[in-house]
């Protein structure tokens, strides 16, 4: 796209009778009750407007004109739903030769420029995080406001059996949200402005439109299997209910207080009934009606159709599951998160190819006692299959590809550790190879149906655990070893892997050195013969100040507010400002070059991904998700 001649700052506020956060926004929009209620917009920076549109002020001509002008950028906090629910309200659907992803190069999302330079992804807590002044903030208002004229409301007495609160039951609110609306224009721009000295790559933009236009194409799913899978998830957990009363003789055996006081009486004392306390005793010696009601209570609590609930709650009118892919969902590294059925932690189908039609037969016809009878435990089938759930497009079929063991193959790249690059380029065998340097055995031998074939576990776990400076808790938790493992061999796993792989190791202490430069005295290190640039970038003008790490492709990885910080043990280490992936906070977090290396390594494979869907799309092929 040429220079902008212009640039529309968008905010609307919406209703619909489907839950956005159940749903989507894709059925929430093709919801026959859904409308936009208010429209607030500026015009290159000037003072915001707002359009009541839920009480017949319509749009200015002039500014439905900038809205499809191409020479005009369209701006907005996450704007693909700006995006989608101004394709309803003009009726793209139905325009053949202007569907809604026809204007979507000319959106750009505020949200994805926050998240790229490494900040929240709510506007309110973005707002905060860049210390904007009250006057600019998000109005805290907001939530209360949205329940109120956004959603459905509950029928009663005093509001006289209404289920939608319109803006003539209350004025005074009604008010306040146009002010509400308007404010988050005022807040959108401000953080628009100070990002403008590091803007989106034109690459990163061009990302996001084609995942929304995958997004908007969806999946097509066998709602028939869904269905049958509630069905006979409902029937089995019917009689596992009863059991346990029968049994317990509880008027509700699935809550915990009543169980555990029942467990007391049983003489049997626990914790708690976390999953893995129950497994632990079931272990044990136990009463038999206490084995008996643990084991129907762990049936009751188990979410095998979880992902099917999703499916039924998301799937829209034409048999399609639309906005499974979340842009930019770790702004970290920029990598993908899944949503609504989480497409990205799809269970394993480990049931034979034979016969797995004859499972998905006996689930579509709902029929529990021929499921239990050939399959075992309903549950357990019931997980497997929701993969089968999403099916072609009549006349298509479905490709799956995969790449294989990317992080191993990235961070081997970028150290240039040369002899597993040569495993990659050859038979490929990494866990197998890696195995064999560490324990001395030659590679044959590390094989199916040979004694030594269970040191590949050894050389899988040390592949996936140790890239990153991890030791002993990195085996057991990424690496998948058993807690029960001595942590003398975990350690001498650990030292044995470092020593075998020279490079990957001092590129943590050198990218550990060089952010330290770069915090101590703004140092640009260009590193690994320029596959890593490091450096300080500020603008002091807006208060903005980064440790950026430049990635093969130009792609920038942002740490705001760098500062020096205190390691675990105690040692100087570099620390920045950032959302806690645990506590979901902004808060200070440390870091160093194994982590570092990690947020890189990880970078590095989704920008493969990224090229390889572009590439995909460009050749016809029409992802549905990934």
């Amino acid at each position: 796209m040429t220079a902008a001649r212009h640039h529309l700052s968008v905010d609307i506020e919406t209703y619909s009778d489907i839950d956005i956060g159940k749903a989507g926004l894709y059925r929430y929009v093709k919801s026959p009750a859904f409308e936009i209620l208010l429209f607030a917009y500026s015009v290159d920076g000037k003072p915001r407007e707002v359009i009541d549109l839920s009480r017949g002020e319509s749009i200015p001509g002039e500014i439905r004109e900038l809205l499809f002008n191409p020479m005009t950028l369209k701006h907005a906090w996450n704007a693909a739903f700006e995006w989608y629910c101004l394709s309803k309200y003009f009726n793209l659907q139905s325009i053949p030769a202007f569907p809604p992803e026809a204007w979507l190069r000319q959106w750009r999302c505020t949200m994805l420029h926050a998240m790229y330079c490494g900040y929240p992804a709510g506007l309110d807590a973005a707002g905060k995080a860049f210390g904007l002044p009250q006057d600019k903030q998000k109005l805290a208002t907001g939530k209360a406001l949205i329940r109120y004229f956004c959603v459905p409301c509950k029928p009663t007495k005093s509001n006289g059996g209404r289920v939608r609160n319109m803006p003539w039951h209350d004025p005074e609110k009604w008010d306040l949200f146009k002010v509400y609306n308007g404010q988050d224009v005022v807040t959108e721009m401000e953080l628009e402005s100070r990002m403008s000295a590091f803007p989106v790559p034109d690459e990163v933009q061009a990302q996001w439109v084609t995942d929304l236009t995958i997004n908007a194409r969806g999946v097509a799913v066998d709602m028939s299997l869904a269905s049958g899978a509630l069905k006979i998830d409902s029937a089995v957990k019917g009689r596992y209910l009863e059991d346990a009363k029968r049994i317990t003789q509880l008027s509700n055996p699935g809550s915990d207080a009543q169980f555990s006081k029942w467990l007391t009486a049983q003489g049997v004392e626990t914790p708690n009934l976390q999953k893995g306390t129950v497994e632990d005793l079931l272990k044990g010696e136990l009463p038999e009606n206490v084995r008996k009601a643990l084991k129907a209570r762990r049936e009751l609590k188990k979410t095998s159709t979880k992902k099917y609930n999703a499916l039924e709650a998301a799937v829209c009118d034409d048999g399609r599951v639309r906005g499974l892919l979340r842009f930019y969902g770790a702004n970290r590294t920029g990598r993908w998160a899944g949503q609504l059925v989480q497409p990205q932690n799809l269970p394993r189908t480990y049931i034979k190819e034979n016969v797995l039609p004859l499972a998905r037969k006996l689930v579509q016809a709902g029929d529990t006692d021929g499921l239990q009878f050939v399959y075992g435990s309903a549950a357990n089938t019931l997980s497997q299959l929701i993969r089968t759930a999403f099916i072609a497009t009549p006349g298509g079929t479905l490709v799956d590809a995969d790449f294989s063991a990317i992080e191993a193959r990235v961070v081997a790249w970028l150290a240039g550790e040369q002899w597993v690059l040569d495993v990659f380029r050859t038979h490929g065998k990494i866990y197998e190879a890696t195995a064999s340097q560490l324990y001395g055995v030659p590679i044959e031998r590390i094989q199916k149906g040979l004694p030594d074939y269970g040191l590949r576990q050894y050389g899988k776990a040390a592949t996936l655990a140790l890239g990153y400076g991890g030791g002993p808790a990195a085996l057991i938790k990424a690496g998948g070893l058993s807690e029960e493992t001595p942590e003398s061999e975990l350690i001498d796993l650990r030292d044995k892997w470092r020593a075998n792989n020279p490079n990957i190791k001092q590129l943590w202490y050198t990218i550990d050195a060089a952010t330290k430069e770069a915090l101590e005295h703004g140092k640009t290190s260009v590193l690994q013969g320029g596959k890593i640039i490091i450096a300080r970038e500020c603008d002091p003008a807006n208060d903005l100040d980064f440790m950026t790490i430049e990635l093969p492709n130009n792609r920038k990885l942002y740490y705001v507010k760098p500062h020096w910080a205190v390691d675990k043990f105690g040692r100087p280490s570099v620390g920045y400002w950032g959302l806690n992936q645990t506590t979901k906070r902004w808060e200070e977090i440390e870091t160093w070059g194994g982590k570092l290396i990690e947020n890189i390594t990880q970078a590095v494979a989704r920008d493969c991904l990224a090229e390889a869907i572009e590439h995909l799309e460009a050749s016809g092929y029409q992802i549905v998700f990934h």
